[in-house]
Formats: structure tokens, sequence, C-alpha cells
């Protein structure tokens, strides 16, 4: 298919590159409360307080390549595409509402070397106790089940937001977001 789109657009030496690699995130967080509804409210409110509510969010699962680098926030143009890690907790009035994210990075226990990060998310009407539990116990899951032998798993942070909506509608989240990537070049 590639080939075929290649030779009809014409291009004799056409630049092929790989899958975008996430370089730069930082973290943030924030909760919102509305009368009126969840997306177009709570979950709006959300975003403003965790200070990205002019992006479109997309989220990604839970992989941190090991390139990946944490920094401070920095300034968000008004409808860039923000790529994400994202916990989202939607709650009513007087319920508990509780987002959270953990991450670790993997080191290779015979060189030392950096391999990668591991993110879990989790939500739901939890205490912060509560939450906290079952983001180190997914941590430790993914970790045992695949990483375990040949890596050490260090450097964790964890990551919460919970508060209880006095308004119908409650949303609480975390994340972590993407602001740069390297694009590797597999042909020139």
């Amino acid at each position: 298919m590639t080939k075929t789109i290649l030779q009809s657009s014409g291009e004799k030496n056409p630049i092929v590159v790989g899958n975008r690699v996430p370089k730069d995130f930082f973290v943030t967080k924030g909760s919102g409360e509305s009368n009126i509804t969840i997306h177009a409210g709570s979950y709006h409110l959300a975003l403003k307080a965790a200070g990205i509510e002019m992006a479109n969010i997309m989220t990604y699962s839970s992989i941190l390549p090991k390139i990946a680098h944490k920094i401070g926030k920095p300034k968000i143009t008004h409808g860039e595409v923000m790529e994400t890690i994202m916990a989202v907790a939607h709650g009513k009035k007087n319920e508990n509402v509780t987002a959270g994210i953990i991450y670790g990075w993997l080191y290779n226990k015979k060189t030392g070397e950096k391999y990668g990060g591991l993110v879990c998310e989790h939500n739901g009407n939890y205490t912060k106790n509560e939450i906290e539990k079952k983001l180190r116990a997914s941590l430790n899951e993914l970790y045992i089940n695949g990483f375990n032998n040949d890596y050490d798993l260090k450097e964790i942070e964890l990551i919460t937001e919970s508060f209880i909506p006095k308004k119908d509608f409650g949303t609480v989240l975390v994340a972590l977001c993407f602001t740069n990537y390297v694009v590797p070049i597999i042909k020139n």
C-alpha cells in the first residue's frame, strides 16, 4: 500500500519516517464541578484547573520510552493537540471522586541502563489511600508480569486528585502530557 501511494504521488526519493517517540512530558491535575453536565461542565472545569483546557486531548496507553523526560508545564497554544496518559473520574454530588497515576522507570539489572517506564492509571469513588494502594498494586502487577527478571523498577512517582463535589456533577483528572517527539527517519 505504501509503495503504491508513493509511486502514484510521483516521489522518486521519499523520506520514510518511523513512529513518533514521546520525548518531554509534564504532570498536571485538576478538579471541577458543575450543576449543568459532565463533559461541557465539570470535565472542562477540571481541564481548566489542570491548565490544559485550551488543548484537544488525546489519550495513550501506559508506556514511557526511555528518552522521556519530565519538565515543567510549558505555554500551551489554544487548539493544539495534546497527547496524554490520563486518569479521569466523574461523580455526582456528595460522592468521593478520585483519580491517580503512578509511574516508574525500568533499569537493566546487569548494565544499569534505563529501559523505559511503566504507567498505571486508576479512577473511581475511592479515598486517596484506597486509590494509592490500587495504583501500587497495578504497577507491581505490570512489573512482575514481564519485567522483573531483567529490570529493576525505580524512581516511582504517584499523583492523585480527589474531592467530593457540592454541585450535581464532579470530575477529577491526573495527566502526563507529552510536549514533543522524536521522529526517526528510516529511509532518506
